[in-house]
């Protein structure tokens, strides 16, 4: 195996943005939906008005620019060339943590966080709470290589992370995620117990969650179980699709930056915290940040591939749930209001053997260091004091 680490750079040749802004130029529109809300998807005027922003006022060079000042290596890691941030702390004695994003995230969603998780001293916080911040790009998904073979589930994921913390001088560490992240991480928490610290997660991937179903409910739990049953009856169509037939969506994606625009934004409105505008959780320019990566890497059909890998929709398959038994590691749980499944503490302590953290947060959605990064790192910061 080649242990070796590269600099990277993100580079997108000038032509390639031409291409995009040529394309948004002559996009073919469909009609206007025949009702007034985003109940059949993403509103006409309101995805012209991002992409036509994306095609005159968006600037991809800024974002070039504000990754590319962070350390970031490639690695061949179980025969895969992955992308990562690696940003170590000025501080000896910080904590090296691994952060792990979903679908649709990249590494763009933690940009906000990586420096006050990794200096906290300059960020008005304690050289206790500090950490050597490590990023991974998921393999096919924004800089990291796309998988030629079948196999690549979150099981083998969570091992490639494990060498390359061990390939990066860590032998003890802490790991967080959320969506797809969360999926990985209690799976290295699984494979990995005897290294792990701790892991913190702001979407805990609980699977048969009828199960909770009884008569004692709190107001909580009862508004989370029906938010997830909405959820699995209006909000999960990308999800079968891309866990059944990746390779057929991913054409139209592939192919237009209007349909890849359309696929990742209506998860802004779906998922974020806002109220009846995706703009009021995040910015124009901090979604085409992600959408852009997206694009520009062609990484449509590779990250659909994750939710083939895992089984999703299979009936014998457990979703995005855990699927490794109770976790002996420490956990701490961080529950943001407009989380598309929101956990009490004591359903956490079903799956958990050692709680160490929960805490529900008053705003703040499935993009939590996105939407919130102030939020975010006070609650890593907090969860891993318990944990050190």
């Amino acid at each position: 195996m080649n242990a070796e680490l590269t600099a990277f750079r993100v580079s997108v040749a000038e032509d390639a943005l031409d291409d995009l802004r040529r394309r948004l130029g002559h996009a073919r529109w469909p009609e206007p939906a025949t009702v007034a809300d985003w109940s059949q998807g993403v509103p006409l005027d309101w995805l012209r008005d991002l992409c036509g922003y994306w095609q005159t006022g968006y600037d991809w060079r800024r974002l070039e620019a504000r990754v590319n000042a962070l350390p970031q290596f490639t690695t061949e890691l179980d025969g895969l060339n992955v992308h990562f941030l690696h940003r170590r702390s000025p501080h000896a004695d910080a904590l090296p943590l691994i952060l792990t994003h979903g679908w649709p995230g990249s590494v763009v969603e933690f940009l906000d966080v990586v420096e006050p998780l990794a200096d906290p001293v300059a960020h008005g916080g304690a050289a206790g709470d500090a950490f050597h911040v490590v990023c991974p790009s998921l393999p096919g998904y924004g800089f990291s290589a796309k998988p030629a073979q079948p196999g690549w589930g979150p099981a083998r994921i969570a091992s490639a992370w494990a060498t390359l913390m061990t390939r990066l001088g860590y032998e003890r560490f802490g790991a967080q995620g959320g969506d797809w992240g969360g999926v990985v991480t209690t799976a290295l928490a699984a494979q990995q117990p005897e290294r792990l610290v701790g892991i913190h997660l702001n979407f805990f991937p609980m699977a048969r969650r009828d199960q909770f179903a009884t008569d004692d409910l709190t107001d909580f739990e009862r508004q989370s179980l029906a938010d997830a049953a909405h959820h699995r009856e209006w909000g999960s169509g990308y999800a079968l699709e891309q866990a059944t037939r990746p390779q057929t969506a991913g054409y139209g994606l592939t192919d237009s930056p209007v349909g890849q625009s359309a696929w990742i934004a209506e998860k802004y409105w779906a998922w974020t915290d806002h109220d009846g505008d995706p703009f009021d959780a995040l910015s124009r320019d901090q979604m085409l940040d992600n959408i852009s990566v997206y694009w520009h890497t062609a990484t449509a059909v590779s990250s659909a591939r994750l939710y083939w890998e895992h089984g999703f929709a299979r009936p014998s398959g457990r979703g995005a749930g855990l699927d490794t038994g109770p976790l002996t590691v420490p956990v701490g749980v961080s529950v943001f209001p407009a989380e598309i499944f929101r956990p009490s503490r004591r359903w956490c302590e079903r799956y958990c053997a050692d709680l160490r953290f929960y805490e529900q947060l008053p705003r703040g959605g499935h993009f939590a260091a996105f939407e919130q990064p102030e939020l975010f790192v006070d609650q890593v910061r907090r969860a891993f004091r318990a944990m050190r």
